[in-house]
């Protein structure tokens, strides 16, 4: 029997693939075994060089002055301070007095002190308890949740607290507006 041209397809294909493998596939089995190795390797890199891999501090320590120009004497002027309003301003603008603005000789902030019914207490009752106290905190609970405060900090009665005591054997936490919570 002689070869026919169907043995002669079969035995080219064989030598090619006797040959070995295309440059491309060596090329493609190359970058992925660098690209394995790098991965493995980076990390330890960066994990023995952190100064090189660690974000930059905010600031690091400098101080910005502000400029040196005079002060200015007048930050925004009123509308009702313009000197030539037109109809549409007038018109835009709110004559309903809504407050009124103390004295600058009898302020509070001007070192007097406060007239009866100014310190008025936070609407409705608090509704919060203190649950336990520990290290110079306390837990206290209300309505939203568990709170941890400490020395100063602003309770949800719009207070500050203002002292931890222990009494009779139980803690006391006292608010700056003289408000006494017992621990349960």
């Amino acid at each position: 029997m002689g070869l026919t041209d169907y043995d002669a397809d079969e035995t080219i294909h064989q030598r090619k693939r006797e040959a070995g493998m295309p440059m491309i596939d060596k090329a493609l089995a190359a970058t992925g075994i660098l690209l394995a190795a790098l991965a493995t390797v980076f990390p330890w890199y960066a994990f023995l060089n952190q100064d090189k891999f660690t974000m930059p501090a905010l600031w690091q320590g400098s101080t910005r002055d502000l400029p040196e120009k005079p002060a200015r004497s007048v930050v925004s002027v009123s509308p009702l301070a313009m000197s030539d309003m037109d109809g549409e301003t007038v018109a835009a603008i709110d004559q309903l007095t809504t407050a009124t603005v103390p004295t600058l000789g009898g302020s509070p902030a001007a070192g007097g002190a406060a007239p009866e019914g100014l310190e008025q207490p936070f609407p409705g009752k608090s509704g919060f308890k203190l649950m336990h106290v520990a290290n110079g905190r306390a837990l206290i609970e209300d309505t939203a949740g568990m709170y941890i405060v400490r020395i100063g900090s602003i309770l949800p009665d719009n207070t500050r607290l203002a002292t931890l005591e222990e009494r009779d054997g139980h803690w006391v936490m006292i608010t700056s507006s003289g408000e006494v919570y017992k621990a349960d």
